[in-house]
C-alpha cells in the first residue's frame, strides 16, 4: 500500500497543474494519467484574461510562455449585417480586462498538457502514464487501485482529486450528480496551418448564412478555428473531405481575412460536438474533490474551459495549503463560488449562442438591431466582460431574464 498526501486521477491540464502546485508546496502527490501520448482534442487552447490571471497566481505563467504561449491583443466581430470596414474600424483591445495581462493566451493542448505534467514530475510528484484506475475510494480512507506496468497497485491518501474530464470515473465513484442542459447547436473545430496572412494578434468571431465562426491564431501561420451550425445538419462535415468542406464554409463576404483560413491546410483532426452546459451542485464528497470538467463544464461557445479549470485549481490548492488537517477541511467555499460562477456563465453562454449561433432572417434582424442599440447603450454588450474579465466583475442584475430580454430586444 503506497501512501501519499494527495492522489490526482487525470493528468490533463487541471490535474497536472494541481499536482505541480501541491508538489512545489512540499506535499507528496501521486498523479495518474491514462494516456501515453497527449493528442489534439480540438479544444482547450484559449485562456481568457481572467484565466491568465489565475495562471499567474498559481506561479505557472512563465512555464506556459516558455512552452510557446501566444497572447492575442485585438478582437473583431464580423457579421453579415455589417460592412467589413465598419467591423474593422473599431477592434476591441484585449489588454483592458486584467491588469498585467496583454490579452487571452493560446497554447496547443498537447503541448500545454505535457508541459504541466513534466513540471509536476520535476516538482517531485510521482507522475505515471499509461495507468488504468480500476477503483476509487472516498470516505475516511481515500485511495485508488490502479494497473500500471503490468501490475496492480493500491494507494491511499488524505484526499483523492478527480481531474478526469467529462466522463469522470471519480465523480461517479463519489456519487456526485451531473446536471446537463439540452444541446442547441453543433460546434466543430480544426487546427489550420499555412494561414500566414491572418494577423498573429487578432481573434475574430462572425456569422453569415447558416454558419458562425471563431478564429484564434497561435502564431507562425497556425490558427485554431471553430464553426457553429444548426443541429439538423449533423452530417454537414462528415466524411474524408469534411475538413476541406469545413474550411470552405469560412469563405464569408462579411469577413475578408477569412480567405487566409480557406487557403490554409488542416493540421489536425476535425471534431464536431454538441454545445451545452453541465454542472454539479457540490463538486466534492468525503475524501474526494473534483476540478475542471469532472466538476461540470460551460458551453464551449465561450471558450472558458481552461479559465474555469485554472480557477478551480487555484481555489482548491489554496484551501489545501491553508489547512494541515485535510480530514476536517470543508470544500463548501469552493462549491459555493463555483456554483455561482457556473450559473452566471451558463446565462452568458445561452445569450451568446442565441446571438451568434442562430441563423435565418429573424436571427439576422436581431443581430442588426442589437448592433444599432448597443452603439447607444454599451451595457447591452456587457457580457463580454463576464467572458474576458470574469463573471464576478458584473453586478447580479446582468444575469437576469430581464437583462436577457433587454439585450435581445424581446
Amino acid at each position: 500500500m503506497q501512501t501519499f498526501d494527495l492522489i490526482i486521477v487525470g493528468g490533463g491540464i487541471g490535474g497536472s497543474a494541481l499536482a505541480a502546485v501541491m508538489a512545489r508546496a512540499g506535499k507528496s502527490v501521486l498523479l495518474l494519467e491514462q494516456t501515453e501520448v497527449y493528442v489534439d482534442k480540438v479544444r482547450g487552447e484559449w485562456i481568457a484574461p481572467w484565466g491568465v490571471a489565475e495562471v499567474q497566481r498559481l506561479g505557472l505563467y512563465d512555464l506556459l510562455m516558455g512552452a510557446g504561449g501566444h497572447h492575442l491583443t485585438r478582437h473583431i466581430t464580423y457579421d453579415e449585417t455589417l460592412p467589413p470596414e465598419a467591423a474593422e474600424a473599431a477592434p476591441l483591445p484585449l489588454g483592458i480586462f486584467k491588469e498585467g495581462v496583454p490579452g487571452p493566451l493560446c497554447l496547443r493542448h498537447p503541448i500545454h498538457c505535457q508541459t504541466l505534467f513534466d513540471a509536476a514530475a520535476q516538482a517531485g510528484a510521482s507522475a505515471l502514464r499509461g495507468v488504468q484506475v480500476s477503483e476509487v475510494r472516498g470516505g475516511e480512507r481515500p485511495g485508488v487501485t490502479y494497473q500500471h506496468g503490468g501490475r496492480t497497485h493500491q494507494a491511499q491518501a488524505s484526499l483523492v482529486v478527480g481531474a478526469d474530464g467529462r466522463t469522470s470515473q471519480v465523480r461517479e465513484a463519489a456519487g456526485v450528480k451531473l446536471h446537463q442542459d439540452k444541446p442547441h447547436h453543433w460546434f466543430a473545430g480544426l487546427l489550420v496551418e499555412g494561414a500566414e496572412g491572418w494577423a498573429d494578434d487578432l481573434q475574430a468571431i462572425g456569422t453569415e448564412g447558416d454558419f458562425g465562426f471563431l478564429a484564434f491564431p497561435q502564431g507562425q501561420g497556425r490558427v485554431r478555428v471553430y464553426g457553429g451550425y444548426p443541429l439538423e445538419q449533423a452530417q454537414r462535415f462528415k466524411g474524408p473531405d469534411g475538413p476541406r468542406r469545413f474550411l470552405d464554409a469560412f469563405s464569408m463576404a462579411c469577413s475578408p481575412p477569412n480567405r487566409h483560413l480557406v487557403a490554409g491546410r488542416p493540421a489536425g483532426p476535425l471534431f464536431s460536438y454538441f454545445n451545452a452546459d453541465a454542472w454539479t451542485d457540490e463538486p466534492f464528497a468525503p475524501g474526494i474533490v473534483l476540478v475542471g470538467d469532472a466538476a461540470g463544464w460551460n458551453d464551449p461557445i465561450l471558450g472558458l474551459g481552461l479559465s474555469i479549470t485554472y480557477r478551480d485549481v487555484r481555489i482548491v490548492s489554496e484551501l489545501l495549503k491553508g489547512e494541515d488537517d485535510w480530514s476536517a477541511l470543508s470544500f463548501a467555499p469552493y462549491a459555493e463560488e463555483r456554483a455561482e460562477r457556473m450559473r452566471r456563465l451558463r446565462f452568458v453562454a445561452k445569450l451568446q449562442a442565441t446571438i451568434d449561433m442562430e441563423f435565418g432572417e429573424r436571427a439576422q434582424a436581431r443581430r442588426r438591431d442589437l448592433f444599432e442599440r448597443s452603439a447607444a447603450d454599451p451595457s447591452l454588450k456587457a457580457a463580454a466582460f463576464a467572458v474576458m474579465a470574469g463573471p464576478e466583475t458584473l453586478p447580479p442584475d446582468m444575469f437576469t431574464e430581464e437583462h436577457r430580454a433587454r439585450v435581445l430586444g424581446a
